[in-house]
């Protein structure tokens, strides 16, 4: 009979095999240099996060206290179609954070130009650093550079839910209903507002 094992991580993160795996999972190590800054900026995140925003660290059966795994909430901004919402994203780290910007989904559905229909985000702070040949409109500035932080991260993504940007859609069926039907578009995000409430009603 298999045994459930754990390993420690040098950096202090506990990981768990699964019962009767005979393989556990293998991950890169992030540089001490990233968990401390992740850490400080969890913690000022936590005590002092901006308007409408609440951030912590994401519950993995797998690996416990995963600096690199992030969850936050964002109340849909005021005199947006979004205005009431709370809708959950996760955010991920790669393991050369500050160098490389973390990815950003999510999880609670969300219809707008700028979210692919799988929920992942697509801004430009989001961008490896540098520039995009097959988009001349987006400048190098914009993209994510490594002293940006994550909370303007999520600054950035509440002003696209105030602003969205269809001239480089993700989605693209979002965008042209916001040009051509924007009383439907208002309705889509109505729905979405809704659910989102509901869903965290069930997980009270």
């Amino acid at each position: 009979m298999l045994e459930d094992a754990s390993d420690t991580f040098g950096d202090g993160r506990v990981h768990r095999s699964t019962r009767g795996s005979s393989k556990t999972r293998e991950r890169e190590k992030p540089s001490k240099l990233t968990i401390e800054l992740l850490s400080r900026q969890l913690k000022e995140l936590s005590s002092k996060p901006p308007d409408g925003i609440d951030v912590w660290l994401k519950d993995d059966d797998e690996v416990e206290d995963d600096i690199l795994q992030w969850e936050c909430s964002i109340i849909g901004p005021i005199g947006t179609p979004y205005e009431g919402g709370i809708f959950i994203a996760e955010l991920v780290f790669p393991v050369d954070f500050p160098n490389s910007p973390p990815s950003m989904r999510f999880k609670t559905k969300i219809w707008h130009p700028n979210v692919y229909k799988d929920g992942r985000v697509c801004i430009s702070i989001l961008h490896p650093p540098g520039t995009d040949e097959f988009n001349s409109q987006e400048k190098a500035e914009e993209r994510w550079r490594p002293i940006l932080s994550v909370e303007a991260v999520l600054i950035s993504v509440v002003s696209m839910l105030s602003d969205a940007n269809c001239n480089s859609p993700a989605n693209i069926d979002a965008a042209v209903m916001l040009r051509k039907d924007p009383k439907k578009y208002k309705q889509m995000c109505a729905e979405c507002v809704k659910r989102s409430l509901d869903d965290s009603d069930d997980e009270e």
